[in-house]
Formats: C-alpha cells, sequence, structure tokens
C-alpha cells in the first residue's frame, strides 16, 4: 500500500508554545483545521484521549461531517467504553463518513491516568482485556448471528448487532514499546504504532512486531505507523534556530502547555517514554535529524520526538524510515496549524514525489 500520512486533531488554537488556559472546542477553529488536513491530502487524522479532555467520537463526529477524504482515528481506552457499545458507536461513525473510522487502542500506560476513570487493573490485564475487547470488536462487526461472550473480563449473552461498517471491519490500530504491545499488536492489530526513535531502534522494533505476527499464524503483518514532531524552516540554519526557539517555549510551559515540570518529577511509567528518555540521554541528535532535547523538556510526555531541519532534510529522513517499513507516517508539529500548511505545501508533496518516481522507476526495470 502506499505511503500515507497522519495528522492529530486539535480543537482550538492553543499550542504548546502558546496555551490558552482553559481552552475548550472552538468549532470554526475546528472545522477549519480539519478542512485544512483534508485540502492538503493528508490521509488521517487522530483524535486524541485524556481523561480530563474532550470526547473522540464526538470531535470525530464532526471532523467526518466537513471533510471529503480524511480518514479519522478514534483514541480509545478499552475501560471507558464497554466493546458492544463500541462496536456500535465506531460502526455508526463509519457509516456517518462513508466508511472513514479507525479506531486506535490505548491500553493504558499509567497506573494514575487509568484509576481517574476507575481502572485498577495491572498493566499486563489491561492487555488481555484489550486483546478480548478486539476480539469482540471483530466478532460484533461480522457475525450475522447473535452471540455470547464469556471470559475473565467481559461476559455477555445473544449480543446482536446490526451497525455493519461500511466496508465489513474497521481498521484497529495498537501502539506501545513493551512486549505485551508487540504480542497482542503484532497478533491482532491492522496498524502499529511507534514514537519515533532512531533507525535502528525502530527497525529492531519492526522486527518483534513482525515475528508476533508470524507466531499468531498471520498471512500479514500490522502496517507499521510511526510519529514524528517536525521543525522544519527554508534553511537547516533556519530551523535548527527555530527548533531551540521551540525548546525554550516547551520549557517555560512544561507538557501540554499545563505548566512546568515538577523537580524530581518521577519517569515515566510506560515502556514508550522510558525509551525515548534513555536515548535522548546518548545525544541530543540522532540520525539525519532526529532530535531529542524536546524529549527531555516534556519528560516524554506522548509522542515528542522531533525532526529538524529544511523541507529538503525533513524529506529524506522520512523516507528513511519508509524504506525501513513505515506505511504510515505521523507529523505534527508545536505550532499547530501553521505547521499542518508548512507540511502540506512542503513535505507530503515532496515524500509522494520521491516514492512515485521510484515507483515509476521500478516499473521499467
Amino acid at each position: 500500500m502506499p505511503t500515507e500520512f497522519i495528522s492529530v486533531t486539535f480543537p482550538n488554537a492553543s499550542t504548546e508554545l502558546n496555551p490558552i488556559p482553559g481552552a475548550g472546542v472552538d468549532p470554526d477553529f475546528l472545522i477549519r483545521y480539519a478542512r485544512t488536513l483534508d485540502d492538503y491530502a493528508f490521509n488521517y487524522t487522530l483524535v486524541p484521549y485524556d481523561s480530563s479532555w474532550l470526547d473522540p467520537f464526538t470531535i470525530g463526529a464532526t471532523i467526518a461531517a466537513v471533510t471529503k477524504h480524511l480518514k479519522v482515528i478514534i483514541a480509545l481506552r478499552p475501560n471507558t467504553l464497554y466493546p458492544t457499545v463500541a462496536a456500535k458507536a465506531l460502526a455508526t461513525l463509519d457509516q456517518l463518513s462513508r466508511g472513514r473510522a479507525v479506531v486506535h487502542f490505548i491500553a493504558g500506560g499509567s497506573d494514575a491516568e487509568q484509576a481517574k476513570e476507575g481502572d485498577f487493573l495491572t498493566k499486563e490485564q489491561r492487555y488481555e482485556r484489550l486483546e478480548d475487547y478486539i476480539r469482540i470488536l471483530r466478532r460484533a462487526w461480522e457475525s450475522p448471528e447473535p452471540f455470547d461472550w464469556d471470559s475473565k473480563y467481559y461476559t455477555f449473552k445473544q449480543f446482536s448487532n446490526v451497525v455493519r461498517p461500511v466496508n465489513g471491519t474497521i481498521p484497529v490500530s495498537v501502539g506501545g514499546s513493551s512486549d505485551d504491545a508487540y504480542r497482542v499488536g503484532g497478533s491482532l492489530a491492522d496498524i502499529f504504532g511507534l514514537w519515533g526513535e532512531p533507525l535502528k531502534e525502530t527497525k529492531d522494533q519492526i522486527d518483534r512486531i513482525y515475528a508476533e505476527a508470524e507466531k499468531a499464524g498471520r498471512k500479514d503483518r500490522p502496517r507499521i505507523w510511526v510519529t514524528f514532531r517536525p521543525i522544519v524552516a527554508e534553511t537547516d540554519e533556519l530551523a535548527w534556530e527555530k527548533a531551540h526557539r521551540t525548546l525554550e517555549a516547551l520549557k517555560e510551559n512544561g507538557p501540554k502547555g499545563r505548566g512546568k515540570i515538577p523537580p524530581n518529577a518521577p519517569p515515566p511509567q510506560n515502556v514508550g517514554s522510558q525509551r525515548l528518555l534513555e536515548i535522548a540521554a546518548r545525544g541530543e541528535v540522532q540520525d539525519r535529524a532526529l532530535w531529542y532535547p524536546t524529549v527531555t523538556a516534556t519528560n516524554a510526555r506522548g509522542a515528542s520526538t522531533a525532526l529538524v531541519g529544511s523541507p529538503k532534510t525533513i524529506v529524506d529522513s522520512l523516507l528513511d524510515y519508509v524504506d525501513l517499513g513505515a506505511e504510515l507516517i505521523s507529523i505534527r508539529g508545536y505550532d499547530n496549524y501553521n505547521d499542518v500548511v508548512d507540511y502540506g505545501r512542503y513535505i507530503l508533496p515532496r515524500v509522494r514525489a520521491v516514492l512515485k518516481e521510484r515507483e515509476g522507476s521500478s516499473n521499467t526495470n
């Protein structure tokens, strides 16, 4: 399949560089942002989830209503919605969007965050539950007959679903960097999401995911999704100047613009963030332009590795990951709306042009 691009949905003009305290949904901004993604031919937008934040299904339905091609990735934690209800909700969104719904599962990387919504399972148990959850969703979307379920986490009798996805099913994405994530995502996911790590570490993770897919007896493999925060300017020199201005703003505002990181903040619990911090300790720049001070400035909260450079440097860096096997590239910046415009003008078309040229060359050989 061709390489595709993912962004992240922002419901208002607040950014990590210029946070707007207490900002909620700005319908005009949300619609403008979504239509800009559509106009610049982004393939997907992720609607994120946080225990204290907006409902992703409502935001996703709004995006679907005002766009024509953009696929909507709903981030979902299994503890927040019973799987039979989620099956219908996702299939409803899929019908409304004419087949543009995707679901990205978050098993839960922080005990404290999960506890905020009444989830006290261990990490291992959360992944066991996720495995059940995915199997129930697929059964609900595909089964023409009512069915029962009786497991450690879910029990129900004669559930019947008449809300069918447009294409028979909905793509399922799983992310993470733990053994449990590799096992569940490798065996069950259509898409596996990774944060931006150096090429060697990314290749190692892809090999692990593919090995789990083979171990599960799959004839296919999950599509690989890798996430970056590009900082782009006309030249490499200007991009690095911009990067250091960005870093200073991140240090001032803290994660997601909610205030500075407390002194001696504990390390993140999830393996993905721990890996990013370990790599950051090895040096600021990895490979061509993968920059890690943004990781340490935010304590590796979420996707935080930057790529820094001119459009050519960013394009070449992204193509390195495409060559590793990444079929989905997530790029979002720090100046949300303006970065989308820059990516749409200077990054996406150039990556696609190189790939098209390669395809043409291979067809003539």
